[in-house]
C-alpha cells in the first residue's frame, strides 16, 4: 500500500487530496489502484479544515485525549496544541473492520430494550459468554449480512466490529455457542411478541385497529424425516411433489410483522382468521374458527 496525492488548482490555488490505495495487477502490463483510506484534503490553505482531530487512549493515563493531525511534508502552526505529525507515507491498514453498521444495530437493540429482556430471559450462568450477547452478534448479522452461523464463525466476524461493541473476544462467535443459542429461544416466542408489541406501540404511539393474516409455504427438497409438521398439502410453489410447512404471518396495516407460527403442511386457508384486541395488553394473536 502507498499513500497516492490527487492535485487541483481552484481559485488560483492548489488543492491537494490524500487516499492510501493498495496496487492490484490484473494483468501482465496492468496494474490498478484500489482505495483503501480516503483522508480528504490536507492544504495549508485551509488549515482549520485539514486541521483534523484523532481521539485515542492514553494508556498511561488511562483516558482518551484529542489531537490534531498535520502531513509530515507540512510544518505544525506555532500554536498548535495537542498535536501529532502525520506520516502519510508510512501509513498501513491492518485488519480493517466494519463499524458503522454494527454500531447502528447495537443501537437499535438498546432501543428496543432488548439487551433487558433477553438478560431476564437468559440469564447469566456458567457460560464465558452471556447468552443475549450471542444472540446480539447473530441478530445484527442477520440484518446487516444475513448468512449461516458458520459463515459468521469462519469470516463475518472477523470482517465486522462486533468484538469492540460487545466488549468481548472470539469466543461470542463459536459455532456450538451460537447453536446451543439459538436452541433457547423458542420457547420464549410469545413473551417476544409481546415485548416487541409494546415497544412497537411505546415509540410510535401506534394502535392496532386492522390486522392482516397472511399463509404462505415453503417447500423441503429430501424426505424430511424428522420434521413432524412437513406435509404433503396445496403449494403455493408449485411443488406438489415435495413436503412443505405452512407459514401464518399476521402484519399490520403498515407493514410490521406482529406474529408468525409454522403450520402443518396440509393446512388449509378457510378455517383460520386472526382476532386481536387493540386495547389489550394479552398475546397479540390468536386461531379461531372463521363462520
Amino acid at each position: 500500500m502507498r499513500r497516492k496525492v490527487h492535485r487541483r488548482n481552484k481559485d488560483g490555488k492548489e488543492h491537494r487530496y490524500f487516499s492510501i490505495v493498495e496496487s492490484r495487477r490484473v494483468g501482465r502490463r496492468r496494474v490498478v489502484h484500489r482505495t483503501v483510506v480516503y483522508l480528504g484534503e490536507i492544504d495549508d490553505t485551509q488549515q482549520a479544515a485539514w486541521g483534523k482531530s484523532l481521539e485515542v487512549f492514553d494508556e498511561k493515563q488511562q483516558q482518551l485525549a484529542t489531537l490534531s493531525l498535520f502531513p509530515d511534508d507540512r510544518r505544525m502552526a506555532a500554536d498548535a496544541v495537542d498535536a501529532l505529525q502525520v506520516k502519510l507515507g508510512e501509513m498501513q491498514l491492518e485488519r480493517p473492520r466494519d463499524f458503522g453498521g454494527c454500531w447502528l444495530g447495537r443501537e437499535l437493540w438498546r432501543q428496543l430494550k432488548l439487551d433487558e429482556f433477553w438478560q431476564a430471559q437468559l440469564p447469566a450462568g456458567r457460560q464465558k459468554v452471556p447468552w443475549e450477547k450471542v444472540l446480539r452478534l447473530l441478530v445484527v448479522n442477520r440484518l446487516l449480512d444475513p448468512g449461516s452461523e458458520f459463515r459468521v464463525h469462519r469470516q463475518w466476524f472477523d470482517q465486522a466490529a462486533m468484538a469492540e461493541l460487545l466488549e468481548t473476544d472470539f469466543a461470542v462467535a463459536e459455532k456450538d455457542r451460537m447453536d446451543r443459542c439459538l436452541d433457547r429461544l423458542l420457547e420464549h416466542k410469545e413473551e417476544l411478541f409481546q415485548h416487541l408489541r409494546e415497544r412497537w406501540q411505546d415509540l410510535f404511539a401506534t394502535h392496532c385497529d386492522v390486522l392482516f393474516y397472511d399463509l404462505t409455504s415453503t417447500y423441503f427438497q429430501g424426505e424430511a424425516e424428522a420434521i413432524e409438521k412437513a406435509k404433503r398439502g396445496y403449494s403455493r410453489d408449485h411443488r406438489p411433489d415435495c413436503l412443505q410447512v405452512i407459514i401464518a404471518l399476521v402484519i399490520t396495516s403498515e407493514g410490521f410483522p406482529l406474529a408468525y407460527e409454522v403450520l402443518d403442511g396440509n393446512t388449509s386457508d378457510a378455517p383460520r382468521c386472526a382476532v386481536f384486541c387493540s386495547t389489550s395488553r394479552k398475546p397479540m394473536a390468536r386461531r379461531a374458527a372463521c363462520g
